[in-house]
């Protein structure tokens, strides 16, 4: 039995996944030295109290081994068929919950997203908020069965429809260290691409980054998957108080490792101070594809599309995962994400783009990173969230049925004949 945290401080055990958690009155936490000492003797390492059961991140996860006492598939947790923004249980797009891999088997799932609330490595703090954000961001499309949806641009397509779409839960994050949350989030994100379903995380800061597209190398293969990545920042600074993994040095992770060609990784809405001219060179040696937001401005986003797919037809690799990081995106559309720089894209620039690599390409995988609603005292941030995150399912779905044209337009949804 499970029993609620309040009956456990300091009484009892809650039984979490495959490990009983016990108040700090079940044994001694005193060290045999003081943790200051322990500190100075290795700055390199965190000690941590080993008796600790809740230490073992992956082991708080649901303990799938089997399903008990109903049939494995995704569970329908609204009340009713349907409803308004301000209607039903928070998941994502009220999508059905799946908790194990079994779910995601017996539903054919196409789509598993994923929360992932970690804000450790980024110096503004909130992002952590994020995936709660977009579970309750949408304030205006109903779901479910009251209305039928379509899209403004490519008509009659409604994603929810095409695609079976599962909320898959939160990645267990620990708060105090990036480095333990990244071993927990790859589990997750590994195990839901094991199935066959698409992962598709919501973050959190963008050292989420490293974890999700080495879970899908993993699953795929080394040098197997392309990335395409928005970004205002180019993500590959090698290292930060001794730290190998930040928000900012996943790109330079991944590519040094292996995981990723350089010659795979195309990067798009660079727009910062970083990178600096070591950077370029590194970028420059590996083959980094990057095109700063001057290259949008003077060519135009549906120019820069058409030569990023270019570039992915070309790579000799089919497979290919997305990455988008919010802050790509000009502060004025959406100031709540977790580093924002002023003189980026605009939204009309981005949710083309985003569409037409996901009906281009064949998508592994995907996230949509440092929403920050604790900096946006409006909800336009995570409105702006909501609809990005439509437009990358919205591309998979036409690919899915079908569509190959990645600047499609459905004809009835053109300007009005008057006929």
């Amino acid at each position: 039995m499970i029993r609620s945290l309040a009956a456990t401080l300091g009484v009892a055990a809650l039984a979490v996944g495959a490990v009983d958690v016990h108040g700090a009155e079940e044994f001694d936490t005193r060290t045999e030295k003081p943790v200051m000492d322990l500190f100075r003797a290795n700055p390199d390492s965190i000690p941590l109290e080993p008796r600790d059961p809740t230490r073992n991140l992956t082991e708080l996860y649901r303990d799938c081994s089997k399903v008990e006492g109903r049939d494995p598939g995704p569970i329908d947790i609204q009340r009713t068929i349907g409803g308004t923004g301000k209607m039903g249980i928070p998941t994502f797009f009220r999508a059905p919950v799946a908790l194990c891999p079994q779910d995601l088997k017996a539903g054919e799932v196409d789509i598993a997203i994923i929360g992932a609330p970690v804000d450790t490595s980024t110096g503004m703090r909130g992002t952590g908020f994020g995936p709660m954000a977009v579970r309750t961001g949408e304030t205006t499309l109903p779901w479910g069965e009251i209305l039928p949806l379509a899209h403004p641009t490519v008509g009659d397509i409604d994603f929810m429809q095409v695609l079976k779409v599962v909320d898959y839960g939160d990645a267990v994050v620990d708060n105090w260290s990036v480095e333990r949350t990244a071993v927990a989030v790859h589990h997750l994100v590994k195990e839901v691409a094991e199935t066959g379903a698409i992962p598709v995380v919501v973050g959190g800061d963008h050292s989420l980054m490293y974890a999700d597209v080495v879970a899908v190398t993993d699953v795929h293969g080394k040098g197997k998957v392309a990335v395409v990545h928005w970004d205002a920042h180019f993500d590959g600074i090698p290292l930060l108080f001794g730290h190998y993994l930040t928000h900012g040095a996943m790109v330079r992770r991944l590519i040094d490792e292996g995981h990723v060609k350089g010659e795979h990784f195309i990067q798009i809405g660079l727009n910062s101070a970083k990178p600096g001219a070591d950077d370029m060179a590194w970028m420059r040696r590996n083959g980094v594809k990057f095109r700063f937001m001057h290259e949008v401005d003077e060519k135009g986003w549906r120019k820069v599309t058409e030569e990023v797919l270019a570039e992915l037809n070309d790579m000799g690799v089919t497979k290919v995962f997305l990455s988008l990081d919010t802050d790509v995106l000009d502060p004025a559309y959406a100031p709540g994400m977790g580093t924002p720089e002023p003189g980026g894209m605009t939204i009309r620039e981005l949710f083309p783009m985003l569409r037409a690599v996901g009906i281009a390409a064949d998508i592994v995988g995907m996230e949509m990173v440092e929403v920050n609603p604790l900096t946006d005292n409006t909800y336009r941030s995570k409105l702006v969230a909501v609809r990005a995150l439509r437009e990358m399912l919205t591309g998979v779905a036409m690919r899915k049925k079908g569509i190959t044209d990645p600047f499609y337009v459905d004809p009835d949804w053109k300007q009005h004949s008057g006929k």
